[in-house]
Order: structure tokens, then C-alpha cells, then sequence
């Protein structure tokens, strides 16, 4: 065997001195750096500020597009609750507004209920006022005619000097008409409406009963009264036309009230006293009065009506006027106290 040289042994100490010294200084190097770590794991303020910044990063790194989304909803949500809370307020703006629309009318309403009431009971005042002043000039008017003698005025003649008055005389609500009290030549009021009614209920009830009333005639306005009259006294006289038609002025038919009423198929008993022997003129005679019709010239009372009797004339005074005076048999004069 050979022996290794003096170089090659000292090389070889050399080696592994150095060897040794940089294991050494690697192991050092390791351990150095294992503290380091370990410090920086138990450092409170990194381990702290360590979770805050990954979330910073993992925030910065969120979708822009869904961040968009949020921020509209979140707009949109907003506005949702404006909208809410303006058609809030305009509601209720619309019910106080509708409320004290209401109340307006309300009071509008009563008011004029209370200007309606108070307007009419006026009238009707004023109406009652007029009617007891109409009552009381009649009054009066037949008091100044009665003869000294104390006899009753002759209701057939006519006053030489009593002109048409302005107004009709009305008397406890019930129009007269006669030789002492006529009408304004402008009064013409055309047939009353209520008067026909009647007449036509009156007529129905008739029929039942086997009689066909008609009335033949009714209303005649002044003019058409002044033409009848002066044919009747250019045929029979002025004396004898005044017993039976009246002068334009004082005529009933003039009212609208007065209705002269035949039988249908017996025209030859129209306007004669013979009408009231027949059928219909019995049975008018007996009922009219149901309707608000009487008999306006009856028997016997020429002095107080001023005309002949005439069967067929008949005058709508309403059913309870009708009715009184049936009952007690008198004339519209006598209910009326005039004459």
C-alpha cells in the first residue's frame, strides 16, 4: 500500500476544517431565520393588521358590476319610498280637498234651504195678507150696496157704475165671479188644469155607471164672451140676454172653472133645462161634488146668483168647498157671505 503524501493529508484537514465552519454557519444561517419567522407570526400588530389588509385586497378585487347593482337598487328603493310618500300626500291633499268641497255644499245647501223657506213663508204671507184684504174689500164692497130699506142687494141687476177691476176677487181662497164682482178684461188664465182633471175622473166614475158626460164648453177668454153677448142681445134683448149670458168681464167661463157638461147622444138637452130630468143630469146633480164641482145656478136662486137656474152649468171649487156647500145646500155666494 502506498502512503498518502504530507500535502494531500493537509489539504484534506483544510477541507474539512472549512466544511465544518460553513455547516456551522448554515445552521446558524437556519436558525437565525426560523426566530425571524417565528417572531413575525407572534408580532400582535401583524398578525392584526395581517386578516384587515386581505380583506382590503379581497374588497378592492370585488366585481365593479355587481357594486353598480347594489348602488341603483339602493337608488331605486329611494325612490320608491319618495314616490310612496308624495302619492301619500297627495291623497291625503285630495280627501281634505274633497272634504271641504263637501262641507261647501253642503252649507251652500242649507243656505239655500233657508233663503227657499223664508222666501215662501213670505209668500205665503204676503198671499194671506192680500187674500184677507180681497175678503174685506168684497165685504165691504156688498155692504155699500145693500138698499137702505135693509133688503138683500138683487144680485140679477148689474151696477151702473162698478168698472173691471185690476184683480180678480178671490174670497177664503175661492175665486167669485159675478154680476158684483168681475174680472180684469186681461184676466185669462185658459182651462185650469185641476178642473179638468176632475172633470175626467168625474167622467170615468159616469161611464160605469152607463152615462158618457162631456163638457161642451168651458173656458171663453173676455173677447170671446163680448162676441156671444151682443148675439144675444141683438136676438133677444139686452133684459132678457143678461138672465142668462153674462156681459164680458163677469162671465165664469172666463175663470177657466166653469164647465158646461151634457150626455154624449143627447145633445138636444145641451145648455136646457131639460138636462136636468135626464139620466146624466141626475146623476151629475147627485155626485158632482165628490169631484170639486157644484152646481152653480140652482133653483129658486136667481136673486142671490144673478142668473137663471141652469142644470148644466157646473163651477169646480175644489172637493171640501164642493162637499160644504152640498151638505148645506146653499150657493157659492151664500158659503162666501156675499150677497
Amino acid at each position: 500500500m502506498k502512503s498518502r503524501s504530507p500535502i494531500n493529508q493537509k489539504n484534506k484537514k483544510t477541507y474539512i476544517k472549512w466544511a465544518s465552519i460553513a455547516a456551522a454557519a448554515l445552521v446558524v444561517l437556519i436558525a437565525v431565520f426560523w426566530l425571524y419567522n417565528q417572531e413575525k407570526n407572534t408580532d400582535p400588530v401583524n398578525s392584526a393588521t395581517a386578516p384587515t389588509q386581505s380583506q382590503q385586497a379581497a374588497t378592492s378585487e370585488e366585481n365593479p358590476e355587481e357594486k353598480a347593482a347594489e348602488e341603483q337598487a339602493a337608488k331605486e328603493k329611494a325612490a320608491e319610498e319618495q314616490a310612496a310618500k308624495e302619492k301619500a300626500a297627495d291623497e291625503q291633499a285630495a280627501k281634505e280637498k274633497a272634504a271641504e268641497e263637501q262641507a261647501a255644499k253642503e252649507k251652500a245647501a242649507e243656505e239655500q234651504a233657508e233663503k227657499e223657506q223664508a222666501a215662501k213663508e213670505a209668500a205665503d204671507k204676503k198671499a194671506a195678507e192680500e187674500q184677507a184684504a180681497e175678503k174685506k174689500a168684497a165685504e165691504e164692497k156688498a155692504a155699500e150696496q145693500k138698499p137702505d130699506s135693509g133688503n138683500k142687494l138683487d144680485a140679477t141687476q148689474y151696477p151702473e157704475d162698478l168698472a173691471l177691476p185690476s184683480k180678480p176677487t178671490i174670497i177664503s181662497g175661492v175665486l167669485l165671479a159675478n154680476k158684483q164682482h168681475p174680472l180684469p178684461a186681461t184676466y185669462a188664465p185658459g182651462e185650469v188644469k185641476e178642473a179638468r182633471s176632475a172633470f175626467e175622473s168625474m167622467r170615468a166614475d159616469a161611464l160605469k155607471a152607463g152615462i158618457d158626460l162631456t163638457a161642451f164648453s168651458t173656458y171663453r177668454d173676455f173677447g170671446r164672451q163680448k162676441e156671444l153677448y151682443a148675439g144675444y142681445v141683438a136676438k133677444d134683448g139686452q133684459q132678457a140676454a143678461d138672465r142668462y149670458s153674462a156681459r164680458p168681464g163677469y162671465s165664469e167661463h172666463q175663470t177657466g172653472l166653469a164647465f158646461d157638461i151634457g150626455e154624449s147622444g143627447q145633445e138636444q138637452h145641451w145648455a136646457s133645462s131639460s138636462f136636468g130630468d135626464t139620466k146624466g143630469g141626475k146623476w151629475l146633480k147627485d155626485n158632482a161634488h165628490n169631484y170639486g164641482f157644484i152646481l152653480r145656478y140652482p133653483k129658486g136662486a136667481e136673486k142671490i146668483t144673478g142668473y137663471m137656474h141652469e142644470s148644466w152649468h157646473y163651477r169646480y171649487v175644489g172637493k171640501k168647498v164642493a162637499a160644504d156647500i152640498q151638505s148645506k145646500g146653499i150657493t157659492l155666494e151664500e158659503y162666501l157671505g156675499v150677497n
